[in-house]
């Protein structure tokens, strides 16, 4: 019977005493050193904020926009809280790619280092393509797991990889890494057999969609879209979305490992 990819995320979260489990709230800035509570609708003096000189919200020095959005988180989410603007752009990209919830990074490399030194540890064996980018393979050697590369786009070789790995420790974990557009070769790989693979074998799968989105799939949602299996959508906005940052995007128990586990995000 296949390994389940998600255990390992809700043994993780069973493990954690509730009184350590984080969660996420969003503040609106206020009068210099007042943030809103959007939950409760009630002012809060903000101790939290690494804003020491507050020239976040400096009267003069922000243009129209950025006065009504507020700049400079001054904490990480979790601390100071999420901005309004960026809650709406989560929601927006969870409703455009069909994910229950999207982590937001400021840059693509952070998201790919973040997300691997989470997803994977020492007990853990990382298959990845031979052409994935350098913060992915950052990412894996961050989290202590033993990394293979197979074949670029080679199906054949992933599958005697994971079989060989099944057999020889039907309890290990198993993460497939790879990109749906390869920006140096040009090249994509067979999304529907990587799924099939890894739902074969109970591997998890990672696919990096930078180069992808707005270009391929549906109305430009990348080649992931739709298709549930692929566990993790990695995604930057700095290429054909003309702005910068990234984002990871998950579902179900993923959601909730991330927000807990991910020191990337949560220290960021």
């Amino acid at each position: 019977m296949p390994q389940d990819p998600l255990a390992f995320a809700q043994h993780a979260l069973q493990r954690l005493p509730p009184s350590l489990r984080r969660q996420e709230r969003c503040f609106m800035p206020c009068a210099e050193g007042l943030r809103a509570n959007l939950a409760k609708g009630q002012p809060l003096l903000d101790f939290s904020s690494n804003d020491y000189l507050g020239l976040a919200q400096a009267a003069g020095s922000n243009g129209p926009g950025v006065v009504a959005a507020g700049c400079g988180s001054g904490a990480s989410p979790l601390v100071t809280g999420l901005r309004p603007i960026h809650q709406q752009l989560r929601e927006a990209l969870c409703a455009w790619l069909g994910r229950e919830r999207v982590f937001l990074f400021p840059s693509g490399f952070q998201a790919n280092v973040s997300l691997l030194a989470a997803l994977a540890d020492r007990h853990c064996l990382v298959l990845a393509d031979r052409l994935c980018h350098h913060s992915l393979l950052l990412g894996v050697r961050a989290s202590g797991a033993r990394l293979q590369r197979f074949a670029h786009n080679d199906l054949g070789d992933l599958e005697r990889r994971l079989g060989k790995a099944r057999q020889q420790h039907p309890e290990r974990r198993l993460v497939v890494v790879s990109e749906s557009l390869f920006s140096m070769e040009g090249t994509s790989p067979d999304v529907a057999g990587l799924t099939g693979l890894c739902g074969q074998f109970g591997a998890l799968l990672v696919l990096d969609e930078a180069h992808a989105l707005g270009v391929l799939g549906p109305l430009g949602r990348g080649l992931a879209w739709g298709r549930s299996h692929v566990h993790v959508v990695v995604g930057t906005f700095g290429k054909a979305l003309g702005s910068g940052g990234a984002m990871v995007a998950v579902d179900g128990v993923l959601g909730d490992y991330m927000l807990q586990f991910c020191g990337g995000y949560r220290y960021s």
